[in-house]
């Protein structure tokens, strides 16, 4: 059951990342910074994306997945077809990986540490999709401030 959940629940999350970036007027607005914004719609992208195939794909799904977590906030410029795209190669990892998954799998321990505690798979993937929540607000709130 909470596989089945948490595979939907990601999905249609995601998707609505790609709606987000999508409904960017003009594909520069989804590289500006302003002010106290210093991170731009694109670079959140990235980071989502690298995130989730690090932490999903990589830790639980055996993906081989090496993140380069610096070139998320560093790269510039992206098209934005690259980054649907991208974001649609996330929805089929976290979906692969969950389809393997087996509910008392959610109870086990998570292979890495988190901010050096030892947790659940079920907590880390609780924790995962609210930091996924956080960034597509802030996408959304970007998008509409440019």
């Amino acid at each position: 059951m909470l596989t089945k959940s948490l595979s939907e629940i990601y999905e249609r999350n995601l998707l609505q990342l790609k709606e987000e970036i999508s409904l960017y007027k003009n594909e520069s607005e989804l590289w500006i910074v302003r002010g106290e914004i210093s991170n731009s719609a694109g670079n959140l992208c990235l980071h989502l994306i690298g995130n989730l195939h690090h932490f999903i794909g990589a830790t639980l799904g055996n993906t081989g997945y090496v993140r380069h977590r610096e070139s998320e906030f560093a790269s510039k410029n992206i098209p934005r077809e690259t980054l649907l795209s991208e974001i649609d190669k996330t929805i089929e990892v976290v979906k692969a990986t969950f389809s393997k998954m087996k509910e008392e799998d959610f109870e086990k321990e998570f292979p890495l540490l988190k901010h050096d505690k030892r947790v659940s798979n079920e907590e880390m993937l609780l924790h995962l999709f609210a930091h996924l929540n956080y960034h597509l607000g802030q996408i959304n709130y970007h998008r509409r401030l440019v």
